[in-house]
Formats: C-alpha cells, structure tokens, sequence
C-alpha cells in the first residue's frame, strides 16, 4: 500500500480554506438574518404615522382634511400635465409625443370628477388581504387616481397600454383619467426615487428607484412592496413600488386594510 504524506504547510492551508468559509458563510446568513430581522420589526410596527408627507400632495381640484386618524382626500382627477386626452381648447392639449410607435388614442376624454378617499394616516398590515377592485385603487400626489393591473376582470393592459398618453395615463369610457402604471411626468418632476401617492391602505407608492438600484419584481413581495427605510419613513415603513413589469404597483392586493373609496 502506498502512503501518501502531506506536509505541515499544506494541511495548515487546508484548515484555513475550511475555516474561512465557514466565517464566510456564517457571516451571509448573518447579513441576511439581519435585514429580514429589520424587516420583521417595521412590519410589527404598528405606530405608522403618514401626515407628514400630505404637505406633498397638490393639484388642480384636490384637497384634504384631517379628521381624527383618518384623511379624506377630495380629487377633481385632473392631471396637471399636457395630454392629448384634453378637448383641444384646453391649454394642456398636446398631440401625442410619446415614444410608443404603436400609440392608438381611445375615444374618450379628460374631465372633471369626484372622486373621495377616506384614508387612515396610521396604516398596519391587514389580517385577511383583499384584492383591489377595477377603478380607482389609490390617488397620486397630484390627484391623478391609480388603477390596479388589469383593463378589465382578470384581463391584462397588454392592448389597452398602446393607447397611454405621453405621461402613461389615459382615460375610461367615462372619462376618468388615471395611472396604471409609472406616471412618468411625476418620476420626471420629482425623481424615479420619489414618493408618488397612497393606496386607499393607507401605505405610499414609490417610484422604481430606491438607494440608487432600480427596483425589479424580485425585489418586492406578493402585494408587489416591502418595508425598509425611506426618505420621508427614516425609521422604516412598508411601502409599494412602481415598476415596469405586471403588476406595476399593485400586486396580489391591498397589504393594509382598505379605506373607502366614493366616485
């Protein structure tokens, strides 16, 4: 039988290899354990508070009021940006400038509505999650309403994407306007990283940019957020993010409990 001798050097270089990755990895599920440790603390939170960032919210027809813990939100639904939804007397008409080359206007125009949200300013995760309805599911900084995912019951945007307007808005057959995916004339007035509305929950819609990484699906859970530190939240709060795949801001449903919601 053959021996075969390793000499000192050799197993002293084994056993560091072995050691340094046992740090290694140990020192990954650490990190890991840490973050989902974070996450775990700010979703338990249940001291949300959101009235600091309703000094953000302004347009044309929109206003709100507190009362007690909740906010009621007011919206004309007038976007304050050009469009070629507007009758062509408005002075925000504007022909279509986009960069989609497949753009098919719909037959309906921008006009006024109203639409109340009563909001309530301390969010916390629901119990039982319910699905978003068709319609408004939430209200933009700039009174613009948010839709969910779908043009119709369980039907996709794919068509009814191509007839967004420049900003990615448009309207209905009744001429609400509204976002269903990243309202690109906030984005661009505030940053991709900015806080662009709330849920009818009650938590706050963010932009596809966070800490300078763009935000993917992956990234987010099923209701399409997650909870981590944010400009106007330093101590954290559970928020959604736009992005620029289905679902785009809303995923499986509310995270939080819906307010309500008149049109």
């Amino acid at each position: 039988m053959k021996k075969i001798f390793k000499s000192p050097q050799i197993i002293a270089s084994l056993l560091f290899l072995v050691v340094f990755a046992l740090i290694s990895c140990s020192s990954s599920d650490d990190s890991a354990g840490d973050e989902m440790q974070e996450e775990e603390e700010m979703l338990g939170d249940t001291d949300y508070d959101i009235s600091a960032i309703l000094s953000k919210f302004e347009g044309t027809g929109l206003s709100y009021a507190v009362n007690g813990n909740t906010v009621t939100f007011t919206t004309a639904d007038l976007p304050n940006h050009t469009s070629p939804y507007w009758p062509t007397n408005n002075p925000l008409y504007e022909a279509y400038n986009g960069t989609n080359s497949s753009w098919n206007k719909n037959p309906n125009e921008i006009a006024e509505q109203n639409i109340v949200f009563t909001i309530t300013l301390n969010p916390k995760e629901a119990t039982s999650k319910q699905a978003t309805p068709l319609g408004p599911i939430g209200i933009s900084r700039n009174g613009v309403v948010f839709f969910n995912q779908y043009a119709g019951p369980d039907q996709p945007l794919t068509n009814e994407i191509n007839s967004f307007d420049q900003y990615l808005g448009h309207p209905t057959g009744r001429d609400q306007y509204h976002y269903h995916i990243e309202p690109t004339y906030l984005t661009q007035e505030f940053g991709e990283d900015a806080f662009l509305g709330l849920l009818a929950d009650g938590f706050p819609v963010y932009g596809p940019v966070e800490n300078g990484k763009t935000i993917t699906n992956s990234d987010l859970d099923v209701y399409h957020g997650h909870a981590s530190v944010t400009p106007d939240f330093p101590e954290g709060i559970y928020h959604y993010h736009i992005t620029s795949e289905d679902p785009y801001i809303n995923g499986n449903g509310y995270f939080g409990t819906s307010g309500n919601i008149s049109r």
